[in-house]
């Protein structure tokens, strides 16, 4: 007769690993955006290159300064921290990744085959290397918990829809009942109705109820709203020894999930401006980094406009999240027209001309600076001014919490 002989199942470190946890531990190395610091923990030399040696030495990082393991596993593993088990260890949580759709591992690099960024062929990538690339499943957990850990900081858990003061009819009843009248939602309010064919026709039966004697309650009317977030990656973004691309990039995701959750009637798209702007899907924004040295407010709005222009929505405003005055301008005939210095006069007059027409179309323009240099306040200030929008002088620290309470509020105030 044949055996099956059964033995207790001992997990591994690996299996007992939270994914959560370790993706929480590696969301800046998989959300970097070209700021390179020798003080930071992922720090590596040149261009940052998602290749399968630099995953390793992240997860190693995150495995001995974060705090992913109880007391017994840490010392498990600070017993294998100079042995080949470390090495194996990681492999086995890397295949898990895998496994579970959280980083994709593409095969070696040929070569002989030709690059498709910039027609360069192979320079980036040494021949044998092992590239992996970060799921959509991880991004939107990112930014699933981008969302949860800036809401969390100020109490807020439950959110519903943008309310304004009109009224109209649906399905939860705030409001007094009155009339039915073509295209209302029929939510009907019986007694009132029956009420009123009672005082038409007296208490008989059968009781003729006619299109006259429809009531139905009313709601607050809640409006839609189109945005489109402007995000400046000129390289300013990463200078003066500060990262502000990267905050940016994760408030930009948690927005993107809280219209996803608890707004799905409101639309968001994403506009990079640099030394010139671009339409770029949400889906691609956590693998962006920061672009060219100017910064192309002008071309940002205008780009903006046309999207806000397709949109059939009660509410269309732009969020511009920048540290730089505009020092570019795309001029008729496609040339861009620069100036380092910032505050041109050519490229400001041109930019608020562009602001004047969002302010015609009925587009309010909220502004999250991160920086506070005279120029940049006074320019922002102007565009407040003509649009009637709101300026938040915050920091890559505060950003999230004001941009995201300025979305779901509506207030009208100004954060110094």
């Amino acid at each position: 007769m044949k055996r099956i002989k059964y033995t207790k199942y001992v997990p591994g470190l690996a299996d007992e690993l939270s994914m959560e946890d370790l993706l929480s531990a590696l969301s800046d190395y998989f959300l970097q955006s070209g700021f390179e610091s020798e003080f930071s923990n992922f720090y590596q030399l040149g261009e940052r290159e998602q290749t399968l040696d630099a995953l390793r030495e992240a997860i190693r990082n995150a495995l001995l300064n974060g705090d992913l393991f109880d007391e017994e596993m840490r010392q498990q593993l600070d017993q294998m921290e100079s042995s080949e088990e470390m090495e194996e260890l990681i492999d086995q949580i890397i295949q898990r990744m895998e496994r579970e759709n959280y980083v994709s591992i593409a095969p070696p690099h040929d070569p002989a085959q030709r690059s498709s960024v910039e027609g360069r062929v192979g320079e980036n990538q040494a021949e044998g290397e092992v590239k992996f690339e970060v799921t959509d499943k991880a991004l939107d957990f990112l930014g699933y918990r981008a969302l949860r850990d800036l809401l969390g900081s100020f109490g807020k858990s439950n959110f519903g829809r943008h309310d304004t003061r009109d009224q109209a009819t649906g399905i939860e009843a705030s409001g007094s009942s009155r009339t039915y009248e073509f295209g209302d939602t029929l939510n009907l309010d019986i007694t009132a109705t029956l009420s009123s064919a009672i005082q038409r026709e007296g208490l008989s039966l059968p009781l003729n109820i006619e299109y006259s004697d429809l009531q139905v309650h009313q709601c607050e009317y809640q409006s839609s709203c189109a945005t489109v977030l402007m995000l400046d990656c000129s390289h300013s973004m990463i200078l003066y020894g500060e990262d502000r691309f990267t905050p940016a990039k994760k408030v930009a995701m948690a927005l993107s999930q809280l219209i996803r959750t608890q707004y799905p009637g409101d639309t968001l798209n994403l506009v990079l401006f640099h030394d010139s702007a671009e339409e770029l899907p949400l889906s691609q924004l956590a693998r962006v980094r920061v672009g060219p040295y100017y910064t192309n407010t002008r071309e940002g709005l205008r780009l903006a406009q046309r999207i806000l222009a397709r949109q059939r929505k009660d509410m269309k405003q732009i969020v511009m999240i920048t540290d730089g005055k505009p020092s570019a301008l795309t001029l008729e005939d496609g040339r861009i027209y620069k100036n380092a210095f910032g505050l041109d006069p050519l490229v400001v007059s041109q930019t608020l001309e562009e602001v004047s027409k969002c302010k015609r179309a009925g587009i309010m323009i909220n502004t999250f600076m991160l920086a506070s240099d005279y120029g940049l306040v006074q320019f922002v200030q102007k565009v407040t001014e003509m649009c009637r929008g709101k300026a938040y002088f915050t920091t890559p620290y505060t950003l999230g919490e004001y941009l995201l309470m300025d979305y779901m509020s509506r207030k009208t105030k100004t954060v110094h």
